[in-house]
């Protein structure tokens, strides 16, 4: 039942992704020939008055294939005929409606849950937080320069920091204020010794801006981890892929389906973050091509084009396929 659950959060996800595209491909005018969930071979389809909706075997992806994607298909309702900037908008609506949906369950689970600020809200005693004079009612804005959101940002820029000395920054009656702490060995996790701040029933309003604060503290997170991936500071081992995904999602669901909505907004957030990077076959490679088009005021070559869309397709595909390989035959690591 768990599995089902996560499959169907994550479907939800690729759902709404695919409609961001679809919904202003058709306010631009553009004739979507097929709107379809997962890969692989087809197990439901349905013809519309001109667009195919289907849903394929596989639930790690989809699709939104639009009339007039080359130059040979220019006609009205065709994608070729729109400007660049009509096009970019198209591309950049799946991962903006992304963002949109995980605010969305951001704010319900805020609303009736609460959540942990970044304000301090108790000391522990004899810890490196009391020697540096931290105190309860101060609010930690950055870590190492790393700006702080949410406590949860917090507590990764410490954990990521190991034993090293961490810098903070904090908001105090004082004013701002810097502090240098070196964590101690709790049980082998470094401990500066705080707790936060808990906001058990905030309002509506508060919710809003708290959701905005957890999606930013997820948007700022993942490119975290992309700087640490592009710097060679972490390995194939650190990633996993769907079965990783559906693992993951099936265990925070038997412990509570609140837990699965916060694990699917920041899914929903990876998914956004991770297609606009301008790589080929990602949402980013397409916009990439179109804002050079825009400055251009020229069309790149159809085979330029095929050829580097296919290229970035292998090259995922294989990524996709060796974490795979790795998620079933080596859970342990290469």
């Amino acid at each position: 039942m768990y599995l089902l659950l996560s499959i169907f959060a994550f479907g939800l996800l690729v759902l709404g992704h695919e409609f961001g595209h679809f919904i202003m491909a058709r306010a631009n005018g553009v004739t979507v020939e097929e709107f379809s969930v997962g890969m692989g071979p087809r197990i439901w389809k349905k013809q519309g008055k001109n667009t195919l909706y289907s849903l394929k075997a596989l639930p790690i992806g989809g699709s939104v294939k639009m009339y007039g994607e080359t130059e040979d298909e220019a006609g009205e309702g065709s994608f070729f005929s729109k400007s660049p900037l009509r096009k970019i908008s198209i591309i950049a609506a799946g991962p903006i409606m992304n963002v949109i949906m995980a605010l969305g369950v951001l704010f319900v689970v805020v609303l009736f849950n609460g959540y942990s600020s970044n304000v301090v809200g108790e000391v522990l005693p004899d810890s490196p937080a009391e020697a540096a004079g931290i105190t309860a009612g101060d609010r930690i804005v950055r870590v190492n320069e790393e700006k702080a959101y949410t406590f949860q940002d917090v507590s990764t820029y410490i954990a990521y920091n190991g034993f090293n000395e961490v810098t903070l920054e904090l908001e105090t009656e004082e004013g701002t204020v810097i502090k240098k702490i070196t964590p101690m060995d709790s049980e082998g996790r470094p401990l500066v010794g705080f707790v936060p701040e808990s906001v058990e029933k905030p309002g509506f309003f508060e919710s809003v801006g708290e959701s905005v604060n957890q999606a930013r503290s997820l948007i700022t997170q993942t490119l975290f981890s992309l700087k640490i991936l592009f710097t060679g500071r972490a390995s194939l081992n650190d990633f996993g892929g769907p079965v990783t995904i559906f693992k993951i999602s099936s265990e925070v669901a038997s412990v509570s389906l609140w837990g699965l909505a916060s694990f699917a907004a920041f899914l929903s957030i990876n998914l956004a973050v991770l297609n606009l990077i301008p790589f080929p076959a990602l949402d980013g490679g397409w916009i990439l091509i179109l804002l050079v088009e825009f400055i251009t005021r020229r069309r790149l070559p159809d085979k330029f084009v095929g050829v580097w869309n296919t290229i970035g397709f292998v090259v995922l595909m294989s990524f996709m396929l060796l974490i795979t390989f790795k998620d079933i035959f080596l859970p342990g690591g290469f």
